[in-house]
């Protein structure tokens, strides 16, 4: 039951010695007795939205150093499953949260890149996990990828690197931080586009060596918003492209 209130009429006598009447209300509880207001209440609380920029950045930068180094061989490692858990929920969970919470803020761009390159770590895991069939329907009989595999995976990166190119332009009124990470994205994406259709690897490592500058310029831009608003003494520099008033 929600509390009742109880009107009376009463005189209130004034200066002048005239007596208003006047319509008061005293809150009742549920039972009916008058609620104690003796006690000041609770303080109002004006909550804001936390910056999601931060996420998005650092789980996209942490996805492509983990895609580079595993491009490059380091370690004689050559078997690419080990990312597949960051990707999907690193890279992939908490990058489309942080575009929905873009969303909620109003800002577009953050709202479309995100989710964007949430799917692009969704879609790259799923290669590599057996369940989807992708790595098998590539397979020959003797065990080994078909040449067919890597065309694929070259018109894959045609995509993306389309996609980015967009985002690039985007970007031209954010911050050279943050254009400069789509920038060398797009050049590593056109190089893993080119490797992969000229079955190169030497491309190859060369198109992942830039990811490592990617996933820098994008650890910049993540720390940078994370550090801000006084939460540590460390300010990092964003560079912005447009002209501060």
């Amino acid at each position: 039951m929600s509390p009742t209130t109880e009107s009376y009429d009463y005189a209130d006598k004034t200066e002048a010695g005239e007596g208003d009447t006047k319509q008061l209300e005293r809150l009742r509880t549920a039972g009916g007795h008058i609620a104690d207001q003796s006690q000041p209440s609770l303080p109002v609380t004006h909550r804001t939205f936390a910056n999601p920029a931060p996420l998005g950045l650092l789980s996209f930068a942490t996805g492509i150093f983990l895609i580079s180094i595993l491009g490059v061989h380091a370690r004689g490692i050559g078997t690419p499953n080990v990312l597949v858990g960051v990707l999907l929920f690193f890279g992939g969970i908490c990058q489309y949260i942080s575009g929905i919470m873009e969303f909620v803020a109003g800002n577009s761009f953050g709202a479309t890149v995100f989710p964007s390159y949430a799917a692009f770590n969704f879609s790259y895991a799923m290669i590599f996990i057996p369940g989807t069939g992708i790595i098998a329907s590539y397979t020959g009989p003797d065990g080994l990828l078909v040449g067919e595999f890597y065309n694929a995976l070259g018109m894959y990166c045609w995509a993306w690197f389309i996609l980015t190119v967009i985002f690039t332009i985007a970007a031209m009124r954010s911050s050279w931080v943050l254009f400069l990470t789509l920038f060398f994205l797009d050049i590593e994406l056109l190089l893993l586009a080119v490797g992969y259709m000229l079955a190169s690897s030497s491309i190859l490592v060369a198109a992942n060596s830039v990811g490592f500058v990617v996933a820098f310029f994008s650890y910049w831009a993540g720390c940078a918003g994370l550090f801000a608003g006084g939460l540590t003494p460390i300010n990092l520099p964003t560079f912005p492209m447009y002209k501060q008033e």
